[in-house]
C-alpha cells in the first residue's frame, strides 16, 4: 500500500502545555501514523522544547486533513516557501480550497519573508496584499472579487499561545471550572489584572448581560466606567433597557431591586423605559434632558465611552442605540477590540460567547456566571489566558470594585 508523508516541526514549551501530546493524539485518533525523527527537551522553565515528526497516511486526503487540524496545534511545516494565493471569484465567495484560521498567532511566508496576519480570529481566511506586504484576516462576508486569499497549508506559521511561565491566575491549566474555588483570593487577582492591564496601556472590555442590574449591581459597573476600568462595553437591548428601567423607576423586570418584590403593573416598566428613550430620540438625549441622572449608559455617555448593543430576535424596542444588523454589530465589536489587554464577560452566555469568537488566543479573558456550563462553553473558545467563575455576578461586581478601590488607594 502506497503510504504519503509529511514532516513537521513543533517548538516553544510543547512539553508543559501539552502541545505535544496533543498533536500524537490527533495523528493517531484520525487513522494517521507518526515518526519522531528528533526531538530537544528543554530542562528548564525559560528553555523551549522542538520536535520533529514525520506524519504518515494511507491517502493523500488523509494527510491532507491530518497536517490541517495540526496546524491548528501550531504543528509546522518546515520550509519557508511562499503562501499559494487564488483570487475570490465573487464578493462573499471563496476559492474552494482555502486555508481557515484560528485565533492564535499566524504568519505567512511572502517572498521570502515572514509576515504576521492582523486582526487574527478563529474561523476566518487571510488575505494577502503583496505590494504593501501586507497579510489580514477577514470575514467571508467582507471578500471582495479579486482579493487574494491564501489557500491550502503552505507558507503558514501558526504559534499557540503556551502555559505562562510565571504564576498567574491566566494559567494554562487554570481554566477548569469549579464552583469550590476561593472566590475572594481569585477576584483579588482579577482586580491586580485590571489595573495592571490598563498601566500597560491595552483596553478593558466589559461584555454584561441583563443579570447585571438584576442582581443589584448596575452601581458597581457604572462605578467601573466613571473611574475608568472600562474603556468598551458590549451588551444587548436588554442590559441597556433594564438598567434604565431601574434608574428611572426603581425595578428591573418590574421586580423592586430594594425590596425583592414585584410592583404593581411593574411588569410595563421595561417598555416605559423604552418609551423614554424613544420620545427623547436616544439614550443620550435622555441625558442631555437630566432625566437619565445615574447608572450604567449614564456613565457611558457622561464619561464617553464607547459601547456596541447588538440586537437579537427577542429584543422589545429595540433602543435607537441597539444594532440589528448582526453583521454591523460584528463589525463594531472587531474594531473595539483593537488593543484589547483583558475581556471581563459577565453572565452573558449570547454576547460573551460572540466576543469569544472574535478574540485572539492571546488576550485574557474572565467569564463569571452562576452557571458552570455557561462558563465551560466560554472559556473552551480556544484563549490560553482564561478563568472562570462560579459565582453571582452581583456578589462578584461588589466584591471587584471593592478590591479596585483597595488597590488604587494603596498605590496612590
Amino acid at each position: 500500500m502506497e503510504e504519503y508523508v509529511q514532516e513537521i516541526e513543533l517548538e516553544g514549551h510543547i512539553i508543559d502545555s501539552l502541545i505535544l501530546p496533543k498533536v500524537l493524539d490527533t495523528i493517531m485518533d484520525l487513522g494517521g501514523d507518526f515518526e519522531i525523527l528528533d526531538i530537544k527537551v528543554g530542562k528548564r522553565k525559560t528553555d523551549t522544547s522542538y520536535a520533529r515528526i514525520l506524519v504518515k497516511a494511507s491517502s493523500k486526503e488523509l494527510l491532507q486533513h491530518i497536517l490541517q487540524e495540526l496546524h491548528k496545534l501550531g504543528a509546522n511545516i518546515p520550509q519557508v516557501a511562499s503562501v499559494d494565493l487564488k483570487p475570490a471569484p465573487k464578493d462573499c465567495v471563496l476559492p474552494d480550497d482555502f486555508y481557515s484560521t484560528t485565533n492564535h498567532r499566524t504568519f505567512i511566508y511572502l517572498n521570502g519573508e515572514l509576515i504576521e496576519v492582523e486582526n487574527i480570529k478563529m474561523d476566518g481566511v487571510i488575505v494577502v496584499d503583496p505590494k504593501r506586504k501586507k497579510a489580514y484576516c477577514r470575514t467571508i462576508r467582507e471578500i471582495k472579487k479579486g482579493d487574494l486569499v491564501v489557500v491550502g497549508n503552505r507558507g503558514i506559521l501558526v504559534k499557540p499561545e503556551e502555559r505562562p511561565r510565571h504564576y498567574t491566575i491566566f494559567n494554562f491549566m487554570e481554566s477548569n471550572v469549579s464552583s469550590e474555588r476561593p472566590n475572594y483570593n481569585i477576584i483579588r487577582y482579577v482586580a491586580e489584572e485590571i489595573y495592571n492591564v490598563k498601566r500597560n496601556g491595552k483596553k478593558i472590555v466589559v461584555v454584561a448581560g441583563p443579570a447585571v442590574v438584576h442582581t443589584g449591581a448596575s452601581e458597581d459597573l457604572a462605578t467601573m466606567i466613571r473611574e475608568g476600568f472600562v474603556d468598551v462595553l458590549f451588551a444587548g437591548n436588554a442590559l441597556a433597557v433594564h438598567d434604565i428601567e431601574y434608574q428611572l423607576f426603581g425595578t428591573s423586570l418590574g421586580m423592586d431591586l430594594k425590596t425583592g418584590r414585584t410592583t404593581r403593573f411593574g411588569h410595563r416598566n421595561h417598555l416605559r423605559a423604552i418609551n423614554e428613550v424613544m420620545k427623547a430620540g436616544s439614550i443620550e438625549n435622555l441625558v442631555k434632558s437630566g432625566k437619565l441622572k445615574s447608572g450604567i449608559m449614564y456613565e457611558c455617555i457622561k464619561n464617553k465611552t464607547p459601547f456596541v448593543l447588538a440586537g437579537s430576535i427577542r429584543d422589545d424596542g429595540p433602543l435607537p442605540e441597539v444594532i440589528t444588523d448582526v453583521v454591523e454589530a460584528q463589525k463594531e465589536m472587531r474594531k473595539h477590540l483593537k488593543n484589547c489587554g483583558l475581556v471581563l464577560i459577565l453572565a452573558t452566555m449570547l454576547h460573551g460567547i460572540a466576543t469569544g469568537n472574535l478574540l485572539p488566543s492571546y488576550v485574557k479573558t474572565v467569564c463569571v456566571d452562576i452557571n458552570p456550563a455557561v462558563i465551560t462553553k466560554l472559556i473552551d473558545r480556544g484563549t490560553a489566558h482564561a478563568v472562570g467563575i462560579v459565582s453571582d455576578v452581583g456578589l462578584f461586581l461588589k466584591a471587584l470594585v471593592k478590591e479596585l478601590k483597595l488597590l488604587t488607594s494603596s498605590i496612590h
